[in-house]
């Protein structure tokens, strides 16, 4: 079969949620990237115990939205996938930075970047490849991709960003192997400055540790 695959670039528009108000009384503004399967205005519901005065929460949008299952009722969505996947990384990011211009909050604010499973790969490669400069970078159940090495976080030293990996330690997903792997990987990214949290659980989100993130 002759073919030819080629690509356009357009214009296009995404949505994105936050939970409470930002306002100058806001301590803590978090940028919080979903698992695969999630829409982002249903993630939040893992946010909402913390304390509205104090925290606001942005949760972009991954793009591609799909049903879940052959009912065709409930959608979810995917950040990425291995189908082109450089090209869409940078569709992604460029997202990101949207996001972040359009909410243009305070330096003052203490930014904290959250990705959870799959939105991991996404926070750690918009900090990356962005040089974003935040206070708290928040790896939960996930994995970095492999491309990235210690120079792409070198600059979170000199910003002096707190770094906190959490991983449930009979979460479905990592086998001891791989989380030996992957607890080595941090290790090195972030050389020994990362703080590697396991707790009792699968592959879940818990509210009590995300609470213990700003305690």
């Amino acid at each position: 079969m002759d073919y030819s695959e080629n690509t356009v670039s357009y214009t296009s528009t995404n949505s994105y949620v936050t939970l409470n108000k930002l306002t100058d009384r806001t301590k803590n503004v978090w940028i919080v990237l979903h698992g695969i399967g999630y829409l982002s205005r249903y993630f939040l519901k893992y946010f909402n115990n913390l304390p509205p005065e104090d925290n606001y929460i942005i949760a972009p949008q991954a793009p591609s939205k799909y049903y879940l299952n052959n009912k065709f009722r409930h959608v979810g969505a995917s950040w990425l996938t291995k189908e082109a996947t450089q090209q869409e990384t940078q569709n992604v990011l460029a997202y990101l930075d949207g996001v972040l211009a359009a909410e243009n909050f305070s330096e003052d604010c203490n930014f904290i970047v959250f990705g959870y499973s799959q939105g991991v790969s996404i926070a750690t490669r918009w900090v990356a490849k962005r040089k974003i400069k935040c206070n708290h970078l928040v790896l939960y159940a996930g994995s970095i991709p492999n491309e990235l090495t210690a120079l792409d976080f070198d600059f979170l030293k000199e910003n002096q960003t707190k770094i906190t990996t959490l991983v449930g330690d009979t979460d479905e997903y990592l086998t001891k192997d791989r989380r030996t792997s992957e607890s080595k990987k941090i290790i090195d990214l972030f050389d020994e400055k990362a703080e590697q949290i396991f707790f009792k659980g699968g592959h879940e989100i818990k509210k009590e540790l995300i609470l213990n993130l700003i305690s």
